[in-house]
């Protein structure tokens, strides 16, 4: 019994360095997976871009100011004169800077713009032997419109728009499946560690009965068959609790690495599992979960997406034209103070058009593959209603069996304990024999586990309930994240 002895001290000094590790509430262990969790960063960068994307296009939709600047441009070269049929020498110097003004119309897909181009101009050439310099200045406005087709800027902005709302609702999805992933975990290093105390419980009890046949066996009361029996029941309840404790030790890694902290830190983690009962209303829960489920609008998202992609085939090989309106001022002088004193106001209006004549059926059957791709997304819609449904009908029913169960388990219990007790008191007056007790002691701990499972299981059914209903039927009230309130403003 030496080496029972030696096992004991290892396991209280175990249990004295969890003690002075980082013990963590399911609260903070929730808080931290949110921070450092490798899903949430991702999505989080995913709902950066979506941001800032449409962030771009939005200001894309502002008036946009340019300015291109020549400081100074010098040519000397021989030319050729076709009409006087010579070669002449010629020298230039040029300055010039354009300013321009460009403001999209989002209503009508259309561009409005103001440009100014201003230019100094020095000239030379051999045949007239003169050396002129001039100033002039072109402003003009002009104005370019689609016609007959559908407002590509408009419809850019919208993709953009339910872009960022669909990966905003990823979001959202990504944090309550997290939130299920760490409870589950937080509850699978609970479960475990209640495994490791009730088999230590179990190794307790196991150790007085063998401490009790090994009086009577000194005691000439008992045959040694009766103690040998009692000794492999010792050992086998001891490698339970070693069992058990790397269970513990391999659950809290695998935590660790769910919330996203360091493998090698110091962490435990302190909880307790009561039992309360919740009322759940089935017709409530299908209810807000219709109107609520963020997956129905991603589906929905998906459906308007289908029918942006629909227009846009539509436009292939279209009828469309293009009006353009341009009307300016011009002013050429030698000096600057009187370049717009005869200016010259220049107009242009042109009408153009593009029609297509024969593609063979290319158009038609590009339009047809879309909108199969648009009857598919709506079929996706009312199929996720029906798993809505469907889903949140079953975990009720799973709540109900479950609050059922754990009546039982508890039940069980309390019987498996009285047992234990009787069977102790019949094994101490020599009634009954070591392997009949342990039996008693094994239907003992597996209630007490059957008891803990049946709580943990009503608790992630009823976290289950809340993501499927989107409704915290605990705080009776409708679950809307921050996220979806920025959406709404």
């Amino acid at each position: 019994m030496k080496k029972t002895g030696t096992r004991l001290i290892l396991f209280i000094l175990w249990a004295g360095i969890t003690q002075s590790q980082t013990v963590l509430s399911l609260e903070e262990a929730l808080s931290i997976a949110m921070k450092n969790s490798p899903v949430i960063q991702q999505v989080e960068l995913g709902l950066q871009r979506s941001e800032q994307s449409l962030k771009a296009q939005r200001a894309a939709l502002k008036s946009n100011f340019s300015l291109s600047v020549n400081p100074f441009s010098y040519s000397y070269d021989k030319r050729f004169d076709r009409f006087n049929n010579i070669w002449y020498t010629s020298e230039n110097s040029l300055s010039s800077a354009d300013f321009r003004i460009s403001q999209p119309i989002i209503w009508t897909d259309g561009i409005f713009s103001v440009t100014n181009r201003l230019r100094w101009q020095e000239a030379w050439s051999e045949v007239q032997n003169q050396r002129n310099i001039t100033w002039s200045n072109n402003l003009y406005f002009n104005l370019s419109q689609p016609l007959f087709t559908y407002n590509r800027t408009k419809l850019a902005v919208n993709e953009l728009e339910l872009d960022l709302e669909n990966t905003t609702l990823n979001f959202v999805l990504q944090k309550l499946a997290l939130e299920y992933d760490v409870t589950s975990g937080f509850y699978e290093v609970y479960r475990n560690k209640l495994n490791y105390t009730i088999a230590q419980e179990e190794y307790n009890n196991t150790h007085n009965s063998y401490q009790i046949i090994k009086n009577k066996v000194d005691a000439g009361l008992a045959a040694k068959e009766e103690l040998y029996q009692a000794e492999l029941n010792l050992l086998n309840s001891e490698s339970t609790v070693q069992n058990n404790k790397v269970l513990v030790e391999n659950a809290l890694d695998s935590f660790k690495k769910l919330i996203g902290i360091d493998v090698l830190d110091s962490v435990d983690i302190v909880g307790d599992v009561e039992h309360t009962v919740v009322d759940v209303d089935v017709e409530k829960a299908m209810e807000n979960g219709l109107a609520n489920r963020l997956e129905l609008r991603q589906r929905d998202i998906d459906v308007q997406s289908a029918y942006h992609s629909l227009i846009e085939t539509m436009a292939y090989n279209e009828f469309y034209g293009n009006l353009d309106l341009t009307y300016g001022l011009s002013g050429v002088n030698e000096q600057f103070e009187t370049l717009y004193d005869q200016p010259t106001r220049d107009r242009q209006a042109s009408v153009s058009f593009e029609i297509p004549l024969f593609d063979w059926g290319e158009r038609k059957a590009r339009i047809k593959a879309s909108e199969a791709v648009l009857e598919s997304r709506k079929v996706s819609y009312q199929e996720q209603e029906s798993d809505i449904l469907l889903g949140i009908r079953q975990s009720c029913r799973q709540l109900e069996n479950l609050v059922k169960q754990i009546e039982i388990a508890r039940q069980n219990v309390k019987n498996a304990q009285l047992t234990y007790e009787i069977n102790l008191e019949r094994y101490e007056n020599g009634d009954l024999t070591s392997m009949d007790l342990n039996l008693f002691q094994i239907q003992l701990s597996d209630a007490k586990i059957q008891l803990t499972d049946s709580i943990i299981n009503y608790k992630l059914a009823l976290l289950n309930l809340k993501i499927q209903a989107m409704y915290d039927f605990m705080r009776d009230e409708p679950v809307i994240p921050e996220q979806l309130i920025d959406i709404d403003d």
